[in-house]
């Protein structure tokens, strides 16, 4: 396959003028749909933005080639635009862009094109070649342009393969490089060291991890005779094989736009040993313009991506618990102390909410060792365990999760920095010793004597101003339990106000149990609708689960929010906090009543005033699905 079979007549543009760089961006999907090769235009843009969210994909020296891999994609292709007066990219170079190529690559097992696609990223790092496409004057000399370098020049992957032999005299050098679409800047990044090693007259070899997998790997022999390692990567890299070798480690930008930097520091031998971590495999951080607030953001998604599955599996089990229940019982003929038990009251339904509450209590350890994971490696996975279990058990609840991952992370960070300076000897059993059992002592003792504390005072303060509130006006106080149900969904605000209302069952106040359920089931649901109604607020993972907190939002399981209020707390929180008031005042305002403390939908029929608690939950649901809507960044 050449080059020029992917690139279509029609998606080529020697005149373009766009203004921003979204607008560069809309114009080159455009241009990419007018080939055919697209069957869902807006999930392929979602893609493209999502992709540069993580980097930008100007490369410098007014080049940029934004991608977008998925299941949009019917066949592989190529958008070309030259934009003559430049325009602004968020180049790593800072300098505006004037030629750009969109790759478009289907979901197959079928990787043909990915060869072709990297040939032409490597294609554009030489400046002729790229200076000759900005002054094409017709769409045929283009394509003829790029036909002819395409049989003049090899693949990368042969050239980078034929290393030859290092001479006595020569530094020997090594580099990795991956980026997490591995198309264009993986091998990019191959290029750039590769150039920068061989004017600098030493032997290189490169091993590149792109979509088509792993080419030309490093051998055990060849990583032993090296003199330095350069791993350029956004993408995760086994890195066990580099201990005790001096390693480079940074952004595949970094191997493009600063290569000879790269190797000018592995000449100089100005490189700290890398020790490995017990096994891990290091990933390093793609980061836009490598801010802190989206590395924290990538270690927060680390942690939630892993939950998943417990939220989504579990609370599934404890929704069909109930439903088995409601449809074998009369909650009406239950005594009160009975009506607790249930989703546990059948053998059936017992058995289903065992297996989903086991599920459960997974949830926030895992939330907290992979986020701790993403930030320390594998040693502080458990550390971030314990921070989690201690969290899960005690009064903190998911905010306490979420404490315990980062420190765990760091605290684990700092432990390192600590074991560097201990002798050879001591270093090497940090990771099976000193890490595990000081990092879990360290974070057993942060969560039990500054964690919970804390959040157990917010409780006990809570519970008094609650009681306090009970006899002033219900519309209030239902507002301020709606709220409390989503602040934290499953920790101490959220304990707070269900025990507040189960206590109440027992006084004979029914209608704070109304207001406590309906302000929990408001956030899943809200969370389920928004994925539907402003799909680009959302990833592509979160839109895929979010119906899914319907099933959990009517069976009154708060917990399904939590992955999109842990990702984006200080635009999910809020929203959900308001629609949930809103559903518990009007609960109170339309004198509805729940003499059942859970159940969701599946106790409706024991509620007083049913129609008006079901409407009461829609407006809810409606106002916090509408403030996601206009609170959350657009994804694409």
């Amino acid at each position: 396959m050449r080059i020029t079979d992917l690139l279509d007549k029609r998606s080529i543009c020697l005149d373009g003028a766009p203004k921003s760089k979204k607008e560069a961006l809309d114009q080159m999907v455009e241009l990419m749909a007018e080939s055919g090769k697209i069957n869902d235009i807006e999930a392929y843009r979602e893609q493209v933005y999502a992709r540069e969210e993580e980097s930008t994909t100007g490369i410098g020296e007014g080049i940029a080639i934004p991608h977008g891999k998925c299941d949009a994609v019917s066949k592989p292709g190529l958008a070309a635009m030259v934009v003559k007066d430049g325009v602004d990219f968020d180049s790593l170079d800072g300098a505006p862009v004037t030629l750009l190529f969109l790759i478009a690559a289907p979901n197959t097992k079928d990787n043909v094109h990915l060869d072709v696609l990297s040939k032409l990223s490597v294609l554009m790092m030489d400046e002729e070649f790229s200076s000759s496409l900005r002054n094409a004057r017709t769409v045929e000399e283009f394509l003829e342009i790029i036909d002819k370098a395409d049989e003049e020049k090899s693949d990368i992957d042969e050239r980078l393969a034929d290393t030859g032999s290092a001479e006595e005299s020569q530094i020997k050098l090594l580099a990795v490089t991956s980026c997490p679409t591995g198309i264009a800047h993986t091998y990019m990044a191959a290029e750039g060291i590769e150039k920068a090693a061989k004017a600098r007259n030493c032997f290189v070899k490169i091993e590149t991890r792109g979509s088509g997998g792993a080419k030309n790997v490093l051998s055990a022999q060849e990583i032993a005779d090296a003199d330095c390692i350069i791993v350029a990567a956004d993408a995760q890299v086994p890195m066990d094989r580099f201990d005790g070798k001096k390693v480079i480690v940074c952004q595949v930008s970094d191997g493009i736009s600063k290569a000879d930097q790269l190797v000018e520091r592995a000449i100089a031998g100005e490189v700290p040993v890398y020790h490995s971590a017990s096994g891990a495999a290091v990933k390093t951080e793609s980061a836009k313009s490598g801010g802190a607030g989206h590395r924290i953001y990538t270690q927060l998604m680390n942690g939630v991506s892993h939950m998943l599955p417990f939220v989504v599996g579990g609370g599934i089990l404890i929704a069909i618990a109930f439903l088995i229940d409601g449809l074998s019982v009369d909650i009406n003929a239950l005594p009160a102390d009975q009506r607790a038990n249930f989703g546990s009251i059948t053998e059936a339904a017992a058995l289903f909410k065992g297996i989903g509450d086991t599920a459960f209590g997974f949830m926030l350890p895992v939330l907290a060792g992979f986020i701790a994971m993403a930030i320390g490696d594998r040693p502080a996975l458990a550390v971030g365990f314990v921070g989690g279990m201690i969290a899960s058990g005690g009064k903190s609840g998911f905010l306490g999760a979420l404490a315990a991952g980062f420190m765990a992370g760091y605290l684990i960070v700092g432990l390192r920095k600590l074991c560097d300076k201990l002798p050879d000897a001591l270093e090497k059993i940090a990771p099976v010793l000193i890490y595990p059992v000081v990092g879990i002592l360290i974070m057993g003792l942060a969560m039990n004597f500054a964690v919970e504390p804390i959040m157990g005072g917010i409780n006990t303060g809570l519970n008094g101003a609650l009681n306090h509130m009970g006899g002033t006006s219900k519309v209030v106080l239902g507002l301020v339990l709606g709220g409390m149900m989503a602040i934290d969904m499953g920790g101490p605000f959220n304990k707070a106000a269900y025990v507040f209302g189960t206590a109440s069952i027992a006084a004979g106040n029914y209608d704070i149990m109304a207001a406590v359920m309906v302000g929990g089931m408001t956030p899943p649901c809200a969370i389920a609708l928004a994925t539907l109604l402003f799909k680009n607020r959302f990833t592509k993972e979160e839109r895929q689960t979010g119906p899914t907190n319907f099933i959990m939002g009517l069976a009154f399981i708060t917990e399904g929010a939590i992955p999109f209020a842990a990702s984006d707390p200080l635009h999910v929180l809020p929203a959900c906090i308001i629609g949930s008031g809103a559903a518990g005042a009007l609960s109170m305002l339309f004198n509805c009543t729940l003499m059942a403390p859970h159940g969701g939908i599946f106790v409706f029929p024991v509620v007083g005033n049913a129609l008006m608690y079901l409407l009461a939950l829609v407006v809810g649901t409606v106002i916090s699905a509408v403030l996601l809507g206009a609170f959350k960044k657009k994804r694409v």
